[in-house]
């Protein structure tokens, strides 16, 4: 029996392992210290009242043999289907049924999406990067180039059109940089995929963060994506979904590479290996998309997004450059005094008790780099910040 040997390839991820442990054995020696994680990215307020009653509505009704669902549409239900693209709609976007995927989460379909191309294949990511787009691709024996970002470009790398590529990962707004692409900018993109041949997978989980009107919340809002592009959207930060994992994928059944419709061949793999998410969690998506359900999650996110902003204020009192902060949950500081990421990391840690994440954690472009985020506690991040302004 044989491995895949790409296994071997993968680095050992000692980031948030390393974190835990250098955060218990602070804790340890100092137990009356309260310690404060703002390098978190998991929600913290509950699920909105329209998704706990829908959700209740659903248990209710797989209780009773006349209204019980065994396993559900292939794709996802219609009823959520038809809320997406009601939901894109609003952003002057059609969709049909038929393009849209429910998944358990965007993270899933990043890494799955895989299944669907030649192993091999070149593949553009930005640097710094969410893990998942890189470690996937390894496993998949891909050829992984980078584009960089910098604090010159603001962390929006644009692409070289004598660099050759198969697939290209884009995330607006980005995790961890909090930078957001504008209009122009993912044109830019586009046109390069459709020079390519290339494929662009947008990870688009933190899109309902936008509130500058004038940012894209959806590739599909640029011209010619609907040729070149895959987009992956999450419940998770939306709709606060971490623990009830929902998301779902767009391919629209315009894109067509080697002769073949993207769309049928994912509609094949998952069929073949996705029993799909339960009617209980998509009756919960879909009300998170009802005209209420979208103004209660509007005021989380807006709770987030003031956390967020209270973060940039103090940086912007203490001189530190960050971007992020605003249309985005996340921070992303330079380390002041050219600190290394670790270096700041245990400053915060041992002079007031705060967490962050290190930079260098999300790829060699992110040192000297540091990443909070808004979702903590209101309190939580006050306090934090009141910390911060003392050091």
């Amino acid at each position: 029996m044989n491995i895949n040997r790409n296994y071997h390839n993968l680095e050992e991820s000692y980031l948030f392992s390393t974190i835990a442990r250098k955060v218990d054995a602070y804790a340890a020696q100092h137990p009356d210290q309260k310690v404060i994680r703002l390098g978190i990215g998991d929600v913290t307020l509950p699920l909105v009242p329209a998704v706990v009653e829908a959700a209740q509505r659903a248990v209710r009704e797989m209780s009773r043999a006349e209204t019980f669902r065994g396993y559900g549409e292939e794709q996802g239900y219609g009823f959520l289907r038809q809320a997406i693209c009601a939901y894109y709609a609003q952003k002057d976007v059609t969709l049909s049924q038929e393009e849209i995927f429910i998944s358990d989460g965007a993270k899933s379909d990043l890494g799955n999406i895989l299944d669907i191309f030649a192993a091999g294949s070149t593949v553009l990511i930005p640097n710094p990067v969410y893990p998942v787009y890189v470690d996937t691709n390894v496993m998949a024996g891909n050829r992984i180039l980078y584009v960089n970002g910098t604090v010159e470009n603001q962390f929006l790398p644009l692409p070289d059109p004598s660099v050759q590529v198969d697939l290209i990962y884009l995330c607006s707004p980005n995790n961890p940089t909090g930078s957001v692409y504008n209009g122009e900018q993912l044109k830019a993109w586009v046109d390069y995929a459709l020079s390519q041949n290339a494929v662009i997978l947008f990870d688009s989980a933190y899109e309902a963060f936008v509130r500058d009107p004038r940012l894209p919340t959806s590739i599909y809002q640029i011209e010619g994506a609907e040729r070149c592009a895959i987009e992956f959207c999450s419940f998770s930060k939306t709709a606060g979904f971490t623990g009830m994992r929902c998301g779902y994928t767009v391919i629209p059944q315009g894109l067509i590479c080697d002769g073949t419709p993207l769309n049928e061949l994912w509609l094949r793999r998952q069929t073949t290996k996705f029993n799909g998410v339960s009617y209980i969690t998509q009756r919960s998506a879909e009300a998170a998309l009802s005209p209420e359900g979208l103004e209660q999650i509007r005021q989380n996110i807006d709770y987030y997004l003031f956390n967020a902003g209270q973060i940039a204020q103090t940086l912007r009192e203490l001189g530190i450059w960050f971007m992020g902060g605003e249309n985005s949950p996340y921070i992303w500081l330079k380390c002041p005094k050219s600190m290394t990421s670790w270096a700041f990391f245990d400053h915060l840690l041992t002079k007031l008790a705060l967490v962050g994440t290190p930079g260098t954690g999300f790829g060699a472009g992110g040192e000297g780099f540091f990443r909070l985020t808004g979702f903590g506690s209101r309190e939580n991040t006050l306090e934090a910040m009141e910390r911060l302004r003392g050091l």
